[in-house]
């Protein structure tokens, strides 16, 4: 069962953005937080862009007026 929610993809959005901040870090420290920055926003990326998708299937369930609101199962909640 997945126990992270886009609740905690904001708080560690915002830890990563604080250890960028951090100006007691050395140069290999910082380009190694670089590096990782990088990866964690191309995840967060792909997180943002699949709740999107859900949150777009949603709307369009939603609209139709038949009784068979049928989604792929990837995209049921």
């Amino acid at each position: 069962m997945i126990k992270n929610t886009l609740g905690d993809l904001n708080g560690y959005l915002f830890e990563q953005l604080e250890r960028l901040n951090d100006e007691d870090m050395d140069e290999d420290t910082l380009k190694t937080e670089l590096r990782r920055s990088k990866a964690v926003a191309e995840v967060a990326k792909q997180i943002i862009e699949n709740g999107k998708l859900v949150l777009d299937a949603q709307k369009f369930v939603d609209k139709r007026n038949d009784a068979e609101n049928v989604l792929p199962k990837l995209l049921e909640g």
